[in-house]
């Protein structure tokens, strides 16, 4: 087997310094990689999505490699002999021996199957290499004070160029084979199978809301309508709530780690605050009203149990920002980052209305924006993204209140690009303020009826699924603690008085 001449440095480096200035790099993968691409061009295919010129250290290597992807995406041969004629000239090469270098390079590549690793190598150390080169930048920044650069603006720059490097390198799915698709299709049904309750995706912990959605599914875009005080907010900390009170960690079929029950939601809370957000959950996990919360109005009884609900809560890994009028570009980076700092399986926004898009102009075009970035962060990042949304007034002008598709707000885009829609509606609502006066007798007695029937139910409205059907799921609604819950039938009780 010939061996390869090592490479000489590219630019000579000062002696005192050269050990703190030698950038990481490994000159022999590299080499090793573009020999195995010269001798069989079918390992460009395997390594294209992951390395690309400007991930090679030697710029020699850079060129070689640049020379020979444009061959091969052109169905040419890349080879020692059809490279030669276009580095011919170059005073690189001629350094390391000329275009007999190519030869060696084909001559000492050891495998084909080995190339992957040296691919990830190679990309691995350039990331290294942007990193060290970043560092530097904002040592350099933050050293100069100048007028025109706030520390903040730094901080946010260097932060959206570390996303952008870690966004680098995540593999292009590009096309499966249908075996593939249908071995994982088979697996995701197995998981529902093996759960007992027929859900392949993350129980809300609401049944018959479960059943009729079999759960919240990874890449689905779940859009949760309805008007002021039907309890939207409420019913999205209750499911969130639910999720991450139920998370538990270990392996999964697949293999990796991570939630096995249960899971990390981050909440993006736009219109109220952290503290108001957390108030309402506490509420509803201590069973004290939220009022009596605010103002400090409890028993000894109480403050004992909502100090007992505060320290279970601790641990649920619910991670809230109340950042207002975000921008989808930073919530997609917040959410990554979450993804990579703590985990994250749903994704809550409340609410969709209150994010921003790049188009000032035409609302409508925002709106599209804003709802096509959300998808694009449930197909991104696997996870179910739950958007809350206003209903336009032109609910309130009908006999019958209950929402519709037509009802959502610049509908067009929110319609189209949502997986799920789902409408909260409480008829209770809006029976109360059509209570009769007092003197009319035989409308009280009638009004009290529909009230009795109407109270503490709330009714969740699915206008569109794509993986199933339509139709109206029944909770309960405790607006004391703003708690939706699973609704008890006479049927289920007897049912269960049976078994």
């Amino acid at each position: 087997m010939t061996e390869i001449t090592p490479l000489r440095p590219v630019a000579p480096l000062p002696a005192a310094d050269s050990a703190a200035e030698v950038l990481p790099h490994n000159i022999e993968a590299e080499q090793q990689l573009l020999g195995a691409i010269l001798t069989n061009n079918d390992v460009y295919d395997r390594i294209a999505a992951l390395v690309k010129a400007e991930h090679f250290y030697d710029p020699v290597h850079q060129r070689i490699f640049q020379i020979a992807a444009s061959r091969i995406q052109k169905n040419a041969l890349a080879s020692p002999v059809t490279l030669k004629a276009f580095l011919e000239d170059d005073a690189g090469l001629k350094e390391l021996g000329g275009p007999a270098y190519l030869v060696r390079l084909a001559g000492a590549a050891i495998s084909a199957f080995a190339a992957r690793d040296y691919a990830q190598m190679i990309y691995d150390l350039a990331v290294r290499r942007e990193l060290i080169q970043l560092g530097k930048d904002i040592v350099d920044r933050a050293a100069k004070v100048d007028i025109s650069s706030e520390p903040k603006e730094q901080i946010t720059e260097a932060e959206q160029r570390l996303y952008k490097l870690g966004e680098q390198g995540v593999v292009e799915r590009g096309f499966q084979s249908f075996l593939r698709a249908v071995t994982t299709a088979v697996d995701t049904a197995n998981a529902a199978y093996q759960r007992g309750g027929g859900l392949s995706g993350i129980p809300t912990q609401l049944i018959d809301l479960d059943k009729k959605l079999g759960g919240l599914h990874p890449s689905d875009l779940i859009i949760l309508a309805g008007r002021p005080s039907m309890g939207k907010t409420s019913l999205a900390t209750n499911i969130a709530f639910n999720i991450a009170k139920a998370y538990k960690k270990g392996r999964r079929p697949d293999g990796s780690e991570g939630a096995v029950e249960g899971g990390v939601v981050g909440f993006f809370s736009l219109e109220m605050s952290a503290d108001q957000l957390a108030a309402r959950i506490l509420s509803e996990a201590a069973e004290i009203p939220s009022e009596q919360i605010r103002r400090g109005d409890m028993t000894e009884a109480e403050f004992r149990r909502f100090v007992e609900a505060a320290k279970a809560l601790e641990t649920c890994p619910l991670y809230i920002d109340d950042t207002p009028a975000l921008p989808i570009s930073q919530v997609a980076a917040r959410a990554r980052r979450l993804k990579r700092t703590h985990g994250l399986d749903v994704l809550m926004v409340d609410y969709l209305q209150l994010l921003k898009g790049t188009s000032k102009d035409n609302r409508v075009q925002e709106v599209s924006e804003i709802t096509q970035g959300l998808k694009a962060i449930a197909k991104e990042l696997n996870i179910p993204v739950i958007a809350l949304s206003q209903l336009s007034r032109q609910v309130e002008s009908r006999e019958d209140k209950r929402p519709q598709l037509s009802d959502l707000r610049e509908s067009g885009s929110i319609e189209q690009d949502a997986d799920v829609v789902m409408f909260v509606y409480r008829d209770e609502y809006y029976k109360e303020r059509e209570k009769p006066g007092d003197h009319e007798l035989e409308k009280m007695a009638a009004w009290q009826q529909v009230m009795e029937q109407a109270h503490g139910k709330a009714e969740v409205i699915l206008g569109k699924q794509r993986h199933g059907p339509i139709g109206t799921v029944e909770l309960s609604f405790e607006g004391k603690y703003t708690r939706f819950g699973n609704l008890a039938r006479e049927w289920q009780n007897d049912r269960d008085d049976f078994h």
